[in-house]
């Protein structure tokens, strides 16, 4: 297997090289042959990074301990699924995985359909393959996934016990496929800058290759904040750490991308913006990867020290320098016959500022992220940015946020009057503010939240209004009943109505935030059997401490009976589970019990020989809108991307005419 693995990857290496020379070639000389071979070797090496896949697969999953990456990352009391995810927990493996993402993504824009006969596909799958080129590099040089040990251990490491989770199945695959799925659009625009074909079809081409990659991202952002309220045991769902924020920051830019581009394709405005916001998108999925590899932050996702982060860094260096280069060789041809902004009260505006908001704030966060290694540079000590600098700048601008999103939906293209503002935003804004009004009666004092939660009605009502409006319009002509209008008017303009869905599950996660960051309470109280700990309305009884064994893994568990109001809600049993192979501390598993209203969090901290125990219980409002708000942003991008008459019409190439393709 050994020989097999190595020679595989040199193989795939060869290739990759082979492929981008003979696209080279055909470009040159308007060859089809050379063309059609490079074809060929792209979706040979799909089908060899799918046997490296199923080679270290099967390593791990059968023990196979002479593989330092296997000894490493698992045991033989691990579970299979978890051997089999070890693939991603360490950097030869994830990089394979990473390698077999962007091979499968190469081949499928190769060969689809909608780029049959198109002459930008050498280029596209040319820039993709410098990427490969990378990839295959590094696991031949220096993150070798069969890499054999000088001496077979009976037994392996084990996996870490933060990774035995079933968000370690999700998490890192959603991200990645995040990460290098934002090549695709990257390759598409460069492709068509260096073609001159400088109008809207790339956007076209590439809206459901970017909306998956956005959604990939998102998924991994929440699964990765369900993760982490569940499994860590602090209590929170978002600690601002580094590489956190490293999966944050191109979700921003790509957001703002989403919406920007559909003034190019309107109005043939924000061309150079737009192919600046998928540079830097691309840009920061590899800045991410080089903060997980390079060990220069502090992080809990880290791989630890390694000079992977050097290659990452000198890759993005001269990725961004290269996609700078050629779109700045053709800025004066982006520049012709761009459109104009006719009125600051205009839809198209809107979305310049919803832009502006979001590029602002993920420079607050990659300022905040790398200050330390700036302070470090300047300074000789290293600043850590901590939680209360994210907080107190990422508030505003999520509010600043919202507000745009309330008012775009309902202001027109082109030029809007006082009084169609008045028309449109009156009814909402004043029912925002009696739900503001409502909650400051039942109790809700603070200046903040009430702003907040005024906002984010303020943007849900103003949605509804909009709905509203196109089914009755629908049903004044087709006399159709509200749901059936309804029904069809989304399936009718899936982009539209998917985007709407897709704010609402993002106001129902603002609400989540809002309530948990501003009114949770916490209390940690020693307790013996039969004692009670009292927090607001909620009451605790310590019922039992007990031990029990899972495998080769120890588990220690408390009992705890819930009341409420003195209404019995149930039990909770929290957890510290003692791996068996490994050294690292105990694994915290939290007793939640969760509602609409609050999530009440108990944690088992320590506990002593009489069975006295000592626990942290907090009650995290709203906690629940969060997740559920991240399911309704994932039905309305696979709303908006599947289906719709867009999908049936391959947009008409304009560009500069080739002999191949």
């Amino acid at each position: 297997m050994y020989i097999i693995g190595t020679v595989t990857i040199y193989l795939g290496l060869a290739i990759s090289i082979y492929a981008l020379i003979a696209f080279i070639i055909g470009i040159r000389k308007q060859n089809q042959s050379w063309i059609n071979s490079g074809k060929n070797s792209v979706l040979m090496m799909f089908f060899i990074s799918s046997i490296l896949m199923t080679l270290l697969f099967l390593a791990l999953g059968t023990d196979q301990y002479q593989f330092k990456y296997v000894s490493t990352y698992t045991s033989s009391d691990l579970a299979l699924i978890y051997k089999l995810c070890a693939l991603w927990a360490g950097n030869a493996g994830s990089l394979l995985l990473w390698t077999f993402f962007l091979t499968m993504y190469n081949a499928m824009v190769t060969f689809s359909k909608k780029m049959k006969a198109n002459p930008m596909v050498p280029y596209i799958s040319s820039i993709l393959l410098g990427n490969t080129i990378f990839f295959y590099f590094l696991l031949a040089t220096t993150a070798k996934p069969f890499e054999l040990n000088e001496v077979i251990p009976r037994e392996g490491n084990g996996l870490n016990p933060m990774l035995q989770d079933p968000g370690m199945i999700l998490h890192p695959v959603t991200l990645y496929l995040g990460y290098v799925g934002m090549a695709v659009p990257f390759a598409f625009a460069i492709a068509a800058l260096m073609l001159k074909n400088v109008d809207s079809f790339w956007i076209r081409m590439t809206r459901r290759w970017t909306l998956l990659a956005w959604l990939f991202l998102t998924l991994g952002n929440v699964i990765g904040g369900w993760w982490a309220y569940l499994e860590l045991g602090w209590g929170g769902y978002w600690a601002w750490d580094p590489v956190e924020n490293a999966s944050f920051m191109p979700w921003l830019t790509v957001t703002a991308f989403l919406h920007s581009v559909m003034i190019q394709e309107r109005k043939q405005m924000l061309k150079v913006w737009n192919l600046s916001l998928i540079i830097l998108s691309y840009s920061l999925t590899l800045f991410g990867t080089f903060l997980v590899r390079s060990g220069v932050l502090t992080s809990v996702h880290a791989f630890g020290d390694s000079n992977l982060g050097t290659y990452f860094l000198i890759f993005m260096a001269f990725a961004v320098i290269f996609a700078m280069y050629v779109m700045m060789s053709r800025y004066q041809l982006l520049k012709k016959d761009s459109g104009q902004f006719e009125s600051f009260l205009s839809k198209e505006s809107s979305f310049l500022i919803n832009n502006l908001i979001l590029v602002g704030a993920t420079f607050a966060v990659f300022w905040g992220t790398i200050f330390p290694l700036v302070s470090e540079a300047v300074k000789g000590t290293k600043v850590t940015v901590g939680i209360p600098f994210f907080n107190t700048v990422m508030s505003p601008i999520l509010l600043g946020l919202m507000f745009v999103m309330a008012v775009c939906p309902l202001i027109a293209w082109q030029k809007s009057t006082v009084k169609n503002l008045q028309k449109n935003f009156v009814v909402p804004a004043l029912l925002s503010i009696i739900v503001a009004v409502i909650l400051f009666v039942f109790g809700i004092r603070g200046a903040y939240p009430l702003i907040s939660f005024g906002i984010v009605s303020f943007m849900l009502l103003t949605h509804i209004l909009e709905i509203y409006r196109g089914v009755r319009a629908r049903r004044s002509v087709t006399k159709e009943a509200y749901p059936v209008a309804l029904v069809r008017l989304m399936r009718k303009n899936r982009r539209r109505y998917g985007g709407y869905t897709v704010h609402f599950g993002i106001a129902l996660m603002a609400i989540g935030i809002i309530g948990s960051q501003n009114f949770d309470v916490e209390t940690m109280k020693t307790v013996a059997i039969g004692e009670t700990i009292q927090l607001e309305n909620f009451k605790v009884t310590y019922e039992e401490l007990g031990q029990k064994r899972e495998g080769m893994n120890d588990v220690v568990y408390a009992v705890l009976s819930v009341e409420k109001d003195d209404k019995k809600l149930g039990k909770v049993i929290p957890e510290k589970i003692f791996f068996g192979n490994n050294n690292q501390p105990p694994s915290t598993r939290v007793g939640l019990l969760s509602s609409w209203e609050e999530d009440l969090y108990t944690v088992l901290s320590t506990w002593e020989a009489d069975k006295r125990a000592t626990f942290v219980v907090r009650i995290n409002p709203l906690v629940k809108w969060i997740w559920t708000g991240g399911i309704v942003v994932i039905i309305g991008t696979l709303f908006a991307i599947w289906g719709g008459k867009y999908n049936q019409i391959t947009p008409r190439y304009t560009g500069a005419e080739r002999k191949v393709s």
